[in-house]
């Protein structure tokens, strides 16, 4: 663990040195970014996918990260709506902060370098990127006039990570195997998914704050509280009832304690409400996964 999280810290360092300095120059950040998003991860996922067995998919440890990530969701949205009064913008931004994990720039090498299994990460993007995002971009765009379902359908189909996601499920299905060649021009960028990502999560934090305004102390607070603590105890209690072996429950419990997504942010400032809650929120449980995840090590590793 302790070697898995030092390669992965002093590469996110190099890329922290490299945005610091401007080495790259000041849309290195964007550009990197957009590149693991729509090109290296998706080519990862449909390499890992398309080998992997889909019983995995509908496996006891998806159910566990299914079921967790829900259950999140749903205390978020109860405190927030039934006890604090928010509104349905403040509770979609207050939910996603609470539940939508970082797993492309953080989940992804994690599951690369610390678990040795790509597929780890699937059952959380999928969660998020089937059920989360699309049901917030419906909250969201009904508040700028009526509900849109194929806009959110459009939006949800065509992001490139669920593309890959879902070829790589359309391949795995198939009866017959394509020939290994075809695979490896998606394995050589694909296998740039990683260190790309941390280099990018690196540079994103030596980038200046773009939101001045202050998250409600009690939003943010139940943000962390969920993302960083209760997540990771509830999968642990889901996956421990269930009987998972030990490296599932590990797998399981290190992705549900992830810090929260940089998505969340991009989703709040796109549409312009929540941003404080979705900057802090990112920004406190990131610096909170690192001791998270060493509990997590030693007490299941």
């Amino acid at each position: 663990m302790l070697t898995a999280l030092g390669t992965m810290g002093l590469v996110v360092a190099v890329g922290w040195f490299l945005a610091h300095r401007h080495v790259l120059g000041d849309r290195a950040a964007p550009v990197l970014a957009r590149v693991v998003f729509a090109v290296a991860t998706p080519a990862l996922l449909l390499t890992t996918v398309a080998h992997a067995d889909l019983h995995l998919l509908l496996s006891r440890t998806a159910v566990v990260t299914w079921t967790s990530t829900a259950t999140i969701a749903l205390v978020a949205i109860v405190v927030l709506r039934a006890a604090w009064r928010r509104s349905a913008a403040d509770v979609t931004v207050g939910t996603l902060a609470s539940s939508y994990v970082n797993a492309g720039n953080v989940g992804l090498p994690l599951a690369v370098y610390l678990l040795d299994d790509a597929v780890a990460v699937v059952p959380t993007l999928l969660f998020q990127l089937l059920v989360l995002a699309p049901v917030a971009f419906a909250v969201l765009d009904a508040r700028s006039g009526p509900l849109r379902g194929r806009t959110v359908a459009r939006r949800t189909l065509s992001n490139p990570i669920i593309v890959g996601t879902l070829v790589g499920l359309v391949l795995a299905a198939l009866p017959w195997d394509l020939p290994e060649v075809v695979y490896e021009p998606f394995r050589l960028v694909g296998a740039a998914a990683a260190p790309l990502a941390l280099l990018t999560f690196g540079m994103s934090l030596a980038l200046p704050r773009t939101v001045d305004s202050t998250a409600p102390r009690g939003d943010l607070a139940l943000a962390v509280g969920l993302r960083s603590v209760a997540h990771p105890v509830l999968a642990w209690g889901l996956g421990t009832a269930l009987g998972l072996p030990a490296h599932a429950l590990l797998a399981v419990v290190a992705m549900a304690s992830l810090p929260t997504a940089q998505n969340v942010l991009v989703y709040a400032m796109q549409y312009r409400h929540g941003e404080a809650l979705a900057r802090d929120a990112g920004l406190v449980t990131t610096v909170l996964c690192v001791p998270v995840l060493l509990v997590v090590a030693a007490t299941l590793g």
